[in-house]
């Protein structure tokens, strides 16, 4: 038997395993997986779970005085949990997923949701607290002077800007001297050491208030006398720039009725729970109601009203015109200018891709105005260069070709911009092949540059189908969806749904959030149905191609 110089034979390893390597260290788990902490890296994340803190702090006192308990417990777990993954050294790959899912949540999740909830309400004008709040607005704006009513001298003030700050009514007491502030949630008496009141009874400075002069008070004297001010025995209007009284309410809420009585005229409103709204025996409604469930009447609304059903199914048609048109033109042109400029034999390409892409430099807001006056019938670029005299924007196909055009002058630059990146990924072994076998300019295109530029770009599409299907700018700053038939004033042969519901929930009859909500639910359902075909098509493709 021989006796092997170089030392033990290996072990014999056994198939489908790592070979052990001896002589060197083994490291731990935790040492592997976690990278010693810097001093840098510490004192951001304690600055930033500071942060997190102090904002969970002063979120909750909010929660707290408005009893929302379960927002209340949300906000604490929340906090809880950030604090337990930051501050351990375990659940790495949570700490990168967990700020993106609650951002996620919070700009994306919480706002389709509540827009959700308000489809079901009659939040709006009107319609916007509770029956408290409604209780007191209607008392308060029935207000009126009688003999014998309280006269202060008025100063006007606000602790912001003069021209824009929250007003207040500082108020002086002929009686007693006393001067006291003023404002929509009531009134509460100041200190005599934080004001200088002049020998006429009017309050010259205010620690922590300005004192509107005569001019600033003018210029906000709508607003000025639409303050009401409640106390307890009724509200405190003004009487011009200097004087205020403290009138008495006519319209008073008797909860035994569970009804508002106006006490000059004897006529009583009683409270309807359906509608949210004081209601009277021949159908009168009080301006000031209160916000309720109003379950599926939003939708019922659009389907079955023939003043909105049946311009709402007329625009959804444009509507889906004007998107594919948007999408479709400004691909085909910007595809072609691609390829135009990806041929080795053009020359100065770099320059043209500079002018190219101008209009998607401009800022879209002020290229759509000055495109608006380009259009214009009698002085307009348009119609002038060319010798024309089209009505564009008073006649239904002029104004839709005319928005089209626009469109594909702002759009084709981004597409263009994809196209190029996309063509540049495509091997050029391809396309020469297929000119070996034979194949013409037009074919190779065809069979293999247009399938690739698809597979590539068609996510993109679909993004920017979405985009034009709610384009709201495009059209409100062109033709602001006319021309309008006479008969109709409410919807234009330009209207997507988007300014149409616009239109509709804040037209004459004021703000209808809850009607205005429904409405994006149904366009909401309608773009992500037609995305989502268009996905799984893409994906299809994306199969035949790999």
């Amino acid at each position: 038997m021989s006796t092997s110089l170089s030392g033990p034979e290996p072990a014999t390893q056994a198939p489908g395993r790592e070979p052990v390597r001896s002589g060197l260290p083994r490291k731990s788990r935790t040492a592997r997986n976690h990278a010693p902490i810097t001093a840098t890296g510490l004192v951001v994340k304690v600055v930033l779970l500071g942060l997190v803190a102090g904002i969970a702090i002063w979120a909750a006192f909010p929660l707290i005085e408005a009893e929302l308990w379960v927002g209340l417990a949300i906000l604490a777990v929340t906090t809880a949990g950030l604090c337990y993954l930051y501050l351990t050294r375990r659940h790495i790959p949570a700490k990168y997923l967990v700020p993106g899912t609650l951002f996620l949540i919070a700009f994306q999740v919480f706002p389709v949701l509540y827009t959700a909830s308000t489809a079901f309400t009659n939040f709006g004008d009107g319609h916007r607290g509770s029956k408290d709040d409604a209780i007191v607005a209607i008392q308060s704006s029935s207000v009126k002077q009688v003999p014998g009513s309280t006269e202060y001298s008025l100063s006007i003030a606000t602790k912001g800007d003069p021209t824009a700050g929250p007003l207040v009514f500082l108020l002086t007491d002929p009686r007693t001297r006393e001067v006291s502030a003023g404002d929509a949630a009531g009134v509460r008496r100041l200190d005599a050491g934080q004001i200088t009141v002049s020998p006429t009874g009017k309050v010259t400075a205010a620690d922590g208030y300005t004192i509107l002069n005569f001019g600033q008070a003018s210029a906000r004297s709508p607003e000025i006398t639409d303050l009401v001010v409640p106390t307890s025995g009724g509200a405190i209007r003004s009487n011009g720039l200097s004087r205020a009284y403290e009138g008495k309410a006519i319209r008073a809420y008797d909860a035994g009725c569970d009804c508002v009585k106006d006490s000059e005229t004897g006529k009583t409103w009683t409270a309807d729970e359906a509608t949210g709204s004081f209601v009277a025996a021949d159908g009168e409604r009080l301006a000031q109601g209160w916000q309720v469930n109003v379950g599926l009447r939003n939708f019922n609304r659009v389907l079955t009203d023939p003043n909105i059903s049946g311009p709402f199914f007329g625009t959804l048609v444009w509507n889906f015109a004007f998107a594919i048109g948007s999408t479709g033109l400004t691909f085909l042109l910007g595809m072609a200018i691609a390829l135009a400029l990806h041929s080795p034999r053009m020359k100065g390409t770099n320059l043209y891709r500079v002018l190219l892409i101008l209009p998607y430099a401009m800022p879209s807001f002020a290229m759509l105005l000055v495109w608006r006056d380009m259009f214009n019938t009698d002085f307009g670029l348009v119609n002038n260069l060319f010798g024309l005299g089209v009505d564009w924007f008073g006649e239904t196909w002029s104004a839709r070709a005319a928005v089209l055009l626009v469109q594909l002058w702002l759009g084709y630059p981004y597409m263009f911009l994809v196209a190029t990146g996309a063509l540049q990924a495509i091997p050029r072994e391809l396309t020469e092949a297929t000119s070996v076998d034979g194949a013409s300019p037009w074919q190779t295109f065809r069979a293999v540059t247009l399938p690739l530029l698809l597979v590539a770009l068609s996510p993109l599409l679909i993004a920017s189908f979405a985009y034009n299907f709610n384009n709201f700018n495009a059209i409100y700053l062109t033709t602001e969806g006319g021309p309008f038939p006479a008969d109709n004033p409410t919807v234009g042969a330009t209207d997507l749904l988007i300014t149409y519901t616009y239109r509709l929930a804040f037209g004459a009859q004021g703000a209808q959030f809850g009607f205005a909500a429904a409405i994006s639910i149904f366009i909401f359902a309608i773009v992500a149905t037609v995305s989502a075909i268009s996905f799984r098509r893409t994906r299809k493709q994306e199969e035949v191609y790999s």
